[in-house]
């Protein structure tokens, strides 16, 4: 296999953030030698995520083989996860906010026809739910734990205990038309073909705040992992959780 130089679009903070929870989890565990200083493996991880790097380039690029990357990418995505902000914590940020904004999206996944519960019938592909909050310019605070893809948007954010922890922080929420009935304090748009200017205004104001949201999904989909996950759904949520936790540590 042909191995060349390439690049990450991340900066050196994120790097020596990784590699520091890397070196802390070596000295916990008591790890002596491995093949690839921790540094490296941190760039392993980084080029992966990042760039959506497969085991096999990964292996050629660093010369070691790939039960190898597999175990070093799945330490530092656990090492990540377990750094990542609960839903309690988030609202502590998010109560600082004059509002926030809510949103789903769907992550592609690796899956056949036969597996009903990934399929999602809005967006014509398999995938998983993830939920996900953010401030009112539309920065990533909170991403929510993967459900399958043919989980509704407000059955997510419900089960996920979204909707009572807004209700209970007296937080004003923007949404789309999938989170109608949430109650009074999830604003959504008129639903309708037939409506009145002042609800075609209403619904154009609405959009122009919550369309701020979507910079969030795109923050998201920067990790080209996220955008064809092929990971056992299993491990999703950490991988979620890692991006999140990379996206704060390199802000």
């Amino acid at each position: 296999m042909l191995v060349y130089p390439s690049s990450i679009d991340l900066s050196t903070r994120t790097l020596r953030f990784l590699t520091g929870q890397l070196t802390a989890r070596r000295r916990d565990i008591g790890t002596r030698w491995r093949r690839l200083p921790v540094a490296r493996q941190a760039l392993l991880a980084l080029a992966h995520l990042r760039c959506g790097d497969t085991y096999a380039q990964l292996a050629a690029g660093f010369g070691i083989g790939i039960a190898t990357v597999y175990r070093y990418i799945r330490e530092a995505i656990e090492v990540l996860a377990t750094l990542a902000p609960t839903l309690t914590e988030a609202m502590k940020t998010l109560r600082t906010k004059a509002f926030v904004i809510l949103d789903g999206t769907l992550l592609p996944i690796d899956r056949i026809a036969a597996d009903t519960p990934y399929y999602s019938g809005k967006h014509k592909r398999h995938g998983m739910n993830v939920q996900v909050l953010t401030d009112p310019l539309g920065r990533l605070l909170w991403a929510s734990p993967a459900l399958p893809g043919s989980t509704h948007d407000l059955t997510a954010a419900r089960q996920h205990g979204i909707i009572d922890a807004l209700a209970a922080a007296g937080l004003k929420c923007w949404a789309d038309k999938a989170y109608q009935g949430a109650g009074g304090h999830v604003r959504v748009p008129f639903r309708g073909r037939r409506l009145k200017q002042w609800k075609r205004r209403h619904n154009t104001t609405h959009a122009k705040i919550r369309c701020l949201g979507e910079q969030a999904m795109a923050t998201l989909k920067g990790w080209r992992l996220l955008r064809k996950l092929r990971c056992s759904t299993n491990r999703i949520t950490n991988v979620v959780k890692a991006v999140v936790v990379l996206h704060h540590a390199s802000a």
